[in-house]
């Protein structure tokens, strides 16, 4: 008996114990979470009553050269969201039912969302405000508002549609910039976000006396383009045509730029897109077999699509690189423009026991001048040139041209060119380099190393942005040019215009002539790639040459049609129409006969 009772005592002491311990845990638990955690779960409580909204800021607008013809705007849309928890049972399938209504939506996917167990989903975004003001009817005639928001939202929207297509760029469905300037300036386009926040209780009620906390947003800066839409409009009418009409499977690009200041006054890349629908597709025969091709294939091709080609691919210039060898043999001293029988041409030359020849090789040119040698093309008479300047010379002016780095203009993607490095050139290395083979450039290299010989022989960066708009001041900062080191002397650069003026009045240039002015230029005709059977056919040309205006590179990749690949008879005469109407356009005065 005394054994029992001694038992149960230490069975109720243990118990005692036990249940002492369990309460000291569970004090100290209740202390830790309300004393040292207590912050934050007094925060993830407050979060599941506080109900918050972005309002999107409308992106910076963009302008043309004229900083009044609109390129790039935002206009104000509506996003339709719900709060699921906030929509009484019996009305759900109602109102899913009148967004899939209005909104042209699926049902099943719409009442999905309408019955999830979330804070906030969101229905729709950036809608016209007729479909939303459908829905408020609705909503009036049925008393159901609870739950259901419309908010303010953006929408971006391109006046022009495919005008200047590769150099503006899109957004993305956060209004974010993909491509183009909308990209590259990105953070200056982009403004800042607002919001709408409320806390609300399980009913939907709002919780104290505020209502709803509503901040503004803040539109993003504009920007002002250096192209002028009229001209990049005339660029784009005679590039498609050119494409079409010379049938070139890879399509083509032209560049105009301001040599006095590197203003890109139009750059156009063909075939266009969209930039309401970038992800339409142009090509009848890719669109008609899209649904067969995996997600792999079907980015590479929107990919190509998009792609600005005048900046973001290389190709072999071919003979108008012949101007580089030009005026660093003039600078150098080691040519003479006129001096009649400098030069001969049999046909060929041989360099280190290859032979190159000339492309008339069949009826060679003969003794030539440096004028009549640049105006014929001749093959030989560069080779030798460039044997005399040497390779550590010879790349010393590739790199103050720029051809050895990238330009840096304001444009995502810009590719390198691609040369041997100047220890592994030899002789023959050389040789053709001096006549625009074997190595590959971009075209914005092209039209700025021209342009820097238009420009007294002083390298200008080239550039696409000339001015940025304070959205909340109003204020512009216009971005000043930027001027590099003197590539070659003023003298030499007369020289140079002069050789180009005569290429196109009485050489391989003839078909880029315009009435009443004097036009310099040079053609190009090169392989696309290693034994492709394709070809690049080039114009590069200065408009007036005794007073620089406007330089031009028109270039088509594979033209396949009639007029055969030669650049004298199918970029030449592309860009004597492009000339003579931005002539026109920018009232420059006729060249006294």
């Amino acid at each position: 008996m005394i054994n029992s009772n001694l038992d149960s005592k230490k069975k109720m002491i243990l118990i005692l114990i036990i249940c002492t311990i369990i309460w000291f845990i569970i004090i100290s638990r209740l202390v830790f979470i309300q004393l040292i955690e207590g912050e934050k779960w007094t925060t993830k409580a407050n979060n599941q009553l506080y109900i918050s909204r972005i309002i999107t800021a409308n992106r910076g607008t963009i302008y043309d050269a004229s900083g009044k013809v609109v390129l790039a705007q935002s206009s104000s849309v509506e996003t339709v969201s719900v709060n699921p928890l906030n929509i009484a049972k019996e009305n759900k399938e109602k109102v899913a039912k009148a967004f899939s209504e209005i909104f042209e939506l699926d049902y099943d996917k719409v009442l999905k969302k309408v019955n999830k167990k979330s804070s906030i989903e969101t229905i729709i975004k950036r809608v016209d405000k007729e479909k939303t003001d459908s829905l408020r009817i609705w909503m009036q005639d049925n008393n159901i508002y609870t739950g259901i928001n419309i908010d303010e939202d953006t929408k971006r929207y391109y006046p022009y549609s495919t005008l200047a297509s590769h150099i503006i760029g899109f957004v993305g469905s956060d209004n974010q910039g993909l491509d183009g300037i909308e990209a590259k300036y990105d953070e200056i386009l982009t403004g800042e976000n607002g919001s709408i926040s409320k806390m609300m209780d399980a009913k939907g009620n709002i919780i104290g006396d505020n209502g709803e906390n509503y901040e503004d947003s803040n539109r993003g800066n504009d920007l002002v383009l250096s192209i002028d839409m009229n001209i990049q409009a005339i660029v784009e009418k005679y590039l498609e045509e050119a494409c079409i009409e010379n049938i070139c499977t890879d399509g083509g690009n032209i560049i105009i730029m301001d040599p006095n200041n590197g203003d890109i006054l139009a750059m156009a890349t063909y075939p266009y897109y969209d930039l309401n629908n970038p992800y339409e597709i142009t090509d009848e025969t890719i669109a008609s077999m899209w649904g067969e091709l995996d997600s792999g294939e079907k980015n590479k091709y929107l990919q190509s699509m998009w792609r600005n080609k005048a900046v973001a691919d290389t190709y072999e210039p071919g003979s108008t690189f012949k101007l580089v060898t030009a005026s660093a043999s003039l600078e150098e001293g080691i040519a003479e423009t006129d001096r009649q029988g400098s030069y001969n041409c049999g046909g060929s030359i041989e360099i280190a026991g290859v032979k190159i020849k000339c492309w008339r090789y069949y009826r060679p040119h003969g003794g030539q001048s440096l004028r009549e040698a640049l105006m014929n093309s001749c093959n030989p008479v560069f080779i030798g040139l460039g044997q005399k300047l040497g390779v550590s010379k010879y790349y010393e002016y590739l790199k103050k041209f720029g051809f050895l780095e990238k330009t840096g203009i304001d444009l995502i993607g810009e590719a390198r060119s691609i040369f041997l490095k100047e220890e592994k050139v030899g002789p023959v290395e050389l040789a053709t380099i001096s006549f625009g083979q074997r190595f590959e450039v971009t075209p914005i290299q092209m039209i700025t190393m021209v342009s820097s010989i238009a420009n007294d022989g002083i390298y200008v960066k080239p550039r696409i942005v000339k001015a940025i708009i304070d959205s909340k001041t109003g204020e512009r900062n216009d971005l000043e040019p930027i001027f590099k080191d003197e590539v070659i002397s003023k003298e030499t650069s007369e020289k140079v215009l002069s050789m180009m003026t005569s290429v196109v009045s009485e050489g391989t240039g003839k078909n880029a002539r315009v009435q009443g002015f004097n036009v310099g230029g040079k053609t190009g005709t090169s392989e696309d790639g290693v034994n492709t059977g394709k070809y690049v056919t080039s114009f590069i040309g200065v408009a007036p040459t005794d007073d620089p205006k406007v330089t031009i590179l028109v270039t088509l990749y594979n033209p396949t049609g009639e007029s055969g690949h030669q650049g004298g008879t199918v970029a030449a005469p592309v860009a004597g129409k492009v000339l003579n109407e931005v002539i026109n356009y920018l009232e420059i005065s006729p060249t006294e006969e």
